[in-house]
């Protein structure tokens, strides 16, 4: 069985690489393209690890951390941070909501793997 991946990105562009490069690395691959789908879309897919932009109409990824570790999921899958911020304070926010990690773009293939197979425990 794959490790399956929830990509959150408004950027058609990031979707489609993001479900290129994984799922070449054996990831099973759903996307969404904001935070209102991702976080619909959890409860349906059951993924093994979220990955999830910032900056996205409708909620942004601060929302979608909010809600899948909040009340209305209460998840303890992991959360990665795909975005190209990189403020102290803004990475800070986000662990605090409950963010496993940051990444920015634009990302290392190689690295992002490594990372998906650490954080889930697979591969």
């Amino acid at each position: 069985m794959n490790t399956s991946v929830l990509a959150i990105d408004d950027s058609r562009t990031i979707r489609m690489l993001l479900q290129q490069v994984l799922e070449q690395a054996g990831f099973d691959v759903e996307c969404a393209e904001d935070g209102v789908e991702g976080v619909a879309k959890f409860d349906e897919l059951k993924p093994d690890v979220v990955i999830t932009d910032i900056n996205m109409p409708n909620m942004d990824g601060f929302g979608v951390i909010s809600r899948l570790r909040g009340d209305e999921v209460k998840t303890a899958v992991p959360i990665l941070v795909l975005t190209t911020e990189n403020s102290a304070e803004l990475k800070t926010r986000a662990r605090d909501l409950g963010a496993t990690g940051w990444i920015v773009k634009p990302f290392d293939d190689v690295a992002l793997v490594q990372v998906l197979h650490r954080v889930t425990g697979h591969g």
